[in-house]
């Protein structure tokens, strides 16, 4: 290759390069601003009887909402259940990307896999009014490509029995 083609070559991997850093670098929105949480509804999901014992697990389900008009198609969502008391982290769950249609997503599901057991004869009802049991939050964190997790929205799930 000649020492003109390599110059060539060089000056189109700058300009490549260029507008790719230009694209990734793109002003980011406000998603706090921009996304609203919409159609909440929290509970205690029955996950039926696991080595013997009823066992309940966090249920959280939302919409959001595009208030904005910014493309937010690239958005990531990571919903974590803290317990109320101490802060600490019951469980997490990640989705990659959220879809919107006509700027508002398909209600949300998120249920978490990690529950409270309770032994036979304490009924699923029981274990939500058993003084032992321990409140979870529910909360929100959203974040574009190549920004910070920002949090929306925090809910305190209700001591409710939800089957569906």
């Amino acid at each position: 290759m000649s020492h003109g083609r390599l110059k060539i070559q060089a000056a189109r991997f700058g300009l490549l390069a260029a507008l790719l850093s230009a694209g990734s670098c793109a002003g980011t929105v406000d998603v706090k601003q921009a996304l609203q949480v919409t159609d909440v509804g929290t509970g205690w999901f029955d996950a039926g009887i696991q080595d013997g014992k009823n066992k309940l697990v966090p249920n959280f389900s939302f919409r959001l909402r595009n208030t904005s008009d910014q493309d937010l198609s690239a958005i990531s969502l990571n919903v974590v259940f803290k317990f109320a008391d101490n802060g600490d982290v019951h469980d997490e769950v990640f989705k990659q990307r959220v879809r919107f249609d006509n700027k508002q997503t398909e209600l949300i599901t998120i249920r978490s896999t990690v529950g409270f057991k309770g032994d036979p004869p304490q009924t699923r009802l029981d274990m939500l009014q058993n003084s032992f049991f321990r409140d979870v939050d529910a909360v929100i964190l959203v974040r574009q490509p190549a920004a910070q997790w920002v949090e929306l929205h925090r809910v305190r799930l209700e001591r409710k029995l939800l089957t569906q």
